[in-house]
């Protein structure tokens, strides 16, 4: 008598199989990229699809092995598959715990700045009716700290938030106070563009750990260019003001951002050479937004997302070959999508997530207190649509505004699970939905996802990745580590 079963004994038979759910989408003539419903991708021929859908599979064959490694496939009366992809789901989705972890406080409008592409449509600095008060701070302030993450983050913004610093120099006190009363921990960082950093900035924001964000385009043509300021100096100071934070504050507390224009598109080398000699530890390739001067100035239309895309691989490539040559730097948008696609760990950030994260990701404290959904949403009412707003401070606590109508009915349309063409999309796991870019730029908050330029731009970086992490074993293991990072 044998000891043990053959192998045969120990396989479902394929009329036992049953498919568990995935998207597809063909990349080739007789190739198809197909991902599971947390999104690992695999690439099968259209006879193995094909032999897939119709269950025609039995162990040894190959295809069955993949297919069950993928979670496509399970045993009619199996658990396991099911569960796993449950945990791995509740994993990527646990962003929802902490709900509305970051606090915009928009301290005042003005600028001294007069970028073409201005999001916020900013206001000339003699314009102190554009400041906020501190009693709509300290209102807002008390909305922030009902939310219920237990660690949130308030950010400064403006116009040019260092205008009204005694404000903000008020908030961070009181906030501090709060946080000691309260038990939820906070974090502060100023967004500026640096031209009014002097040292009682930098003295307060050792003493209070207070980041700072900024804005740099590239070289000083293309920044000064792109960021016009009197006197034509913008890139002097904003680079000086970036080498003094790194000197007072230490290299990690101060990080800049980029905005493409038509004027960039062409010097994307120059662009992330720029941020290298600065030292910084990466860059942020990022594409125009459709709000405020953007559109007055009509420099959203002068590109398109096939422009935006052929400079973004361009840089990114380049990025790699920096990496190549010895020196970390990363592509943080592709970092953060990276972690998505490679691994389970939760992403905050509002382009990557599903439900959106208007709202319940962030909420918006204007100068005249109003609360928006999102910046982008502030953004759109400085336009004259209010689609995004949904309180006032004097009005509204914090759960009046997260469940009110508007937001639940945004939410609501933004999950990408059940939207057409995103619930059938290969990406879907790794994608967002952005209902305020769809509202602008289509009337909709769902919009029609082939006529989007989000969703070119978000399947075009995604498609690109997995090109490289297939064909390329060295820049793959660098987009590993950058996704373990």
């Amino acid at each position: 008598m044998a000891r043990f079963q053959g192998a045969d004994a120990f396989g479902a038979p394929s009329d036992e199989l049953s498919l568990l759910p995935f998207n597809f989408e063909r990349t080739g003539t007789e190739q198809f990229l197909v991902s599971n419903m947390v999104g690992d991708f695999l690439r099968l021929t259209e006879d193995e699809i094909d032999r897939l859908i119709d269950l025609r599979l039995n162990p040894g064959d190959g295809l069955y092995e993949k297919a069950y490694a993928s979670h496509l496939i399970t045993g009619r009366n199996q658990m396991a598959q099911r569960q796993v992809l449950a945990m791995r789901l509740r994993s990527r989705m646990s962003f929802l715990r902490q709900v509305t972890p970051l606090h915009i406080f928009v301290v005042t409008l003005r600028c001294e700045h007069s970028c073409p592409y201005c999001q916020v449509s900013r206001q000339s600095t003699d314009r102190s009716r554009f400041d906020m008060s501190e009693q709509i701070a300290e209102r807002a302030l008390n909305i922030a700290f009902d939310s219920q993450a237990a660690r949130i983050k308030i950010e400064f913004q403006g116009g040019e938030p260092l205008l009204n610093f005694e404000l903000i120099k008020t908030i961070v006190s009181a906030a501090k106070l709060k946080s000691g009363a309260t038990g939820k921990a906070v974090d502060f960082v100023i967004a500026s563009n640096l031209a009014l950093l002097d040292d009682t900035v930098l003295a307060f924001c050792k003493s209070h750990g207070v980041l700072l964000s900024t804005s740099l385009d590239g070289p000083a043509d293309l920044h000064n260019k792109n960021r016009p300021r009197p006197g034509n100096n913008s890139h002097e100071l904003a680079v000086s003001g970036i080498r003094r934070a790194k000197e007072a504050l230490g290299p990690d507390r101060v990080g800049a951002l980029m905005t493409t224009t038509e004027a960039s598109l062409d010097r994307v080398d120059e662009i992330i050479d720029e941020y290298l000699r600065l030292g910084l530890d990466g860059i942020f390739l990022r594409p125009l937004s459709p709000f405020g001067f953007a559109i007055k100035t009509k420099q959203f239309q002068r590109y398109d997302a096939q422009n935006w895309l052929a400079f973004y691989e361009r840089g990114l490539r380049r990025v790699l070959e920096i990496n190549r040559q010895g020196t970390p730097f990363r592509e943080f948008y592709a970092a953060l999508i990276l972690t998505r696609m490679l691994t389970d760990k939760p992403i905050g950030y509002v382009d990557l997530r599903s439900p959106a994260g208007v709202g319940i990701g962030a909420l918006v404290y204007n100068y005249d207190g109003s609360v928006f959904a999102s910046d982008e949403g502030r953004m759109l009412a400085e336009m004259g649509d209010n689609a995004f707003r949904l309180g006032h401070v004097n009005d509204n606590d914090y759960r009046s505004l997260v469940l009110s109508d508007r937001l639940i009915d945004s939410i609501s349309n933004s999950l990408t699970q059940c939207a057409p063409e995103c619930s059938t999309c290969v990406f879907e796991s790794h994608c967002g939905a952005d209902p305020v870019y769809h509202h602008a730029t289509q009337g909709d908050d769902l919009g029609i996802k082939p006529l989007s330029e989000f969703c070119a731009r978000q399947k075009g970086i995604m498609h690109l990745l997995l090109d490289i992490l297939a064909k390329s074993p060295d820049d793959a293991a660098i987009l590993r580590r950058w996704a373990a990072a």
